[in-house]
């Protein structure tokens, strides 16, 4: 009986031994992780539209049922590689723009627009 008291007590040693060195194995990793410098941050801007103004349709000179273009002034200038895009029928059919300062011109030919189906003039301006 003496003996069964031994083997238990150095089985429960051994026991809290490996727990005790998996604890510090754990321990010793942990802090040896490293994290680099990073930011976070939360803040607010106002978000501005644009008057849009000078609106000229480009008609084209053998068919003028086509709209070749849209041209049109903004009150400012959009930042360098700012989105601008319109649409004139409400589908998904949305025209990529150029810009050189405030004066913005829309190809409208892929797919064709038409006078016949341009019935809202829709103009994105995005950063």
């Amino acid at each position: 009986m003496h003996n069964l008291r031994i083997n238990r007590s150095l089985k429960l040693a051994t026991v809290i031994l490996i727990v005790l060195v998996l604890s510090m194995a754990i321990y010793a990793f942990a802090a040896a992780n490293t994290v680099p410098a990073s930011s976070a941050g939360d803040g607010q801007g106002a978000i501005t539209g644009y008057t849009v103004s000078l609106i000229h349709y480009g008609l084209n000179a053998t068919n003028p049922a086509n709209v070749d273009s849209v041209t049109f002034t903004l009150s400012a200038a959009p930042v360098a590689g700012s989105t601008i895009k319109i649409n004139l029928d409400g589908s998904t059919n949305w025209y990529t723009c150029t810009n050189a300062g405030v004066a913005v011109t829309c190809p409208t030919i892929a797919p064709q627009a038409t006078v016949l189906l341009a019935t809202n003039l829709r103009v994105i301006v995005a950063q």
